[in-house]
């Protein structure tokens, strides 16, 4: 099967980790010879209730009996997109209370830098530094690192950038942004949190200049940082809310969420402003709303910040030399690239389950399922602590 995956199937580095996989359940990840992997990363933070949630499994089965795809976008009503919607706006401060369903984080951008151009009238678009929002052309053009740019310009036009955390930068925002996008926590960059006050800052230069802040949730949403959405951690309502990732427990969607009235202006001059065929896919929305369901419903949330705290506890080694994040989105800083790598890699082997980040390479990412019990932190971090020492003699 590795060498059908690697002729067959595209690739997006040289060296893949090719883990042959047979099956999921919980925090494990099983591969075709029965070795389990204890999973640290949960689909890159898309599986937040583990692998296989029975609730959510239910709800994909029992939907997929019913209908799945009968029209495009946006056509006909069908019950678990609008169930999903009226519960995700109930759980929103206002005016956040209409959302577009759509296929993935970095489409869900897309819709989100279209609808702050459509709302404004205007053209210019600011990100920061080091921002990661996604892979396709106008998502591409928001990444604040040329060298991964390069390659595919010309881009969008009109793209200017800040630096996370320096305030002195606001000045760039002017009466000619149409919107402002910013990840909550900056992710591929390093889990680096906003700090004195940053996005509440940035929050009121766009309302003097009359720009829209979209902020990008898709990795810290739904529970990861030890509240429903990472903005309430720092007391900054976007005008664009941005999801992906987490919504479905490891199936494909993403949406962006912005007041009716603002929502509107894609229905008309011109119609079908944005459409998408499998957009609210009923199949989709029901994991969605059984997701939420049980985020909301259960002390997850509450949890996230006690298993923090348990990870920071035990994970104190000389190699270590900074943790950063929150909740359960968090990332070892290590002395060098070869440390994470070595990291990584190792305990591959040793049957847990590590990743990169992508614009910082001494840094490793843990960001688990919420459902991750305290015995297998312990058994995790154990095999983390036991790899650095090694690498250490």
């Amino acid at each position: 099967m590795k060498n059908d995956f690697l002729k067959h199937q595209a690739q997006t580095t040289p060296h893949p980790l090719a883990l042959e996989i047979s099956h999921a359940e919980g925090s494990y990840i099983f591969d075709t010879d029965g070795k389990a992997h204890l999973d640290f990363v949960a689909g890159v933070s898309a599986c937040c209730l583990g692998h296989g949630h029975p609730k959510v499994v239910k709800a994909v089965q029992e939907q997929a009996a019913t209908y799945m795809h009968v029209m495009v976008y946006g056509e006909y009503v069908q019950r678990p997109a609008v169930a999903y919607t009226k519960l995700l706006a109930s759980l929103l401060p206002a005016p956040l209370e209409t959302t577009y369903l759509v296929n993935s984080g970095t489409e869900a951008v897309e819709g989100a830098i279209k609808l702050a151009r459509r709302v404004t009238g205007r053209s210019q678009l600011i990100s920061a530094r080091k921002a990661y929002h996604g892979n396709t052309m106008g998502s591409l053009s928001l990444m604040g690192l040329e060298e991964r740019k390069a390659p595919f310009r010309p881009l969008i036009p009109d793209v200017s950038f800040i630096r996370f955390n320096h305030e002195e930068d606001l000045v760039k925002i002017t009466e000619k942004t149409a919107g402002v996008i910013l990840e909550t926590i900056q992710g591929g960059a390093g889990f680096i949190e906003p700090e004195n006050d940053f996005l509440k800052k940035v929050r009121h230069r766009c309302h003097e200049t009359g720009a829209l802040l979209i902020l990008d949730e898709i990795q810290p949403g739904f529970g990861r940082t030890g509240k429903l959405f990472a903005f309430g951690h720092y007391d900054c309502l976007p005008d664009i809310l941005v999801l992906g990732k987490g919504m479905a427990s490891g199936l494909p969607v993403g949406a962006f969420t912005a007041s009716r009235e603002r929502m509107a202006t894609l229905q008309d001059s011109p119609k079908l402003g944005h459409i998408t065929t499998f957009g609210g896919n009923p199949v989709i929305a029901a994991a969605c709303l059984a997701t939420l369901q049980e985020i909301t419903e259960t002390d997850l949330i509450a949890q996230t910040l006690e298993k923090e705290e348990h990870f920071r506890n035990l994970l104190v080694h000389p190699l270590i030399k900074e943790i950063r994040g929150k909740g359960l989105m968090l990332a070892l800083i290590l002395e060098n690239s070869d440390i994470a790598n070595h990291l990584v890699l190792t305990c591959a082997k040793k049957g847990l389950i590590l990743f990169w980040l992508l614009f910082e390479p001494k840094a490793v990412r843990i960001s688990p399922p919420l459902t991750l019990s305290i015995e297998e932190i312990e058994k995790g971090c154990g095999i983390i602590l036991e790899t650095l020492t090694e690498y250490g003699q």
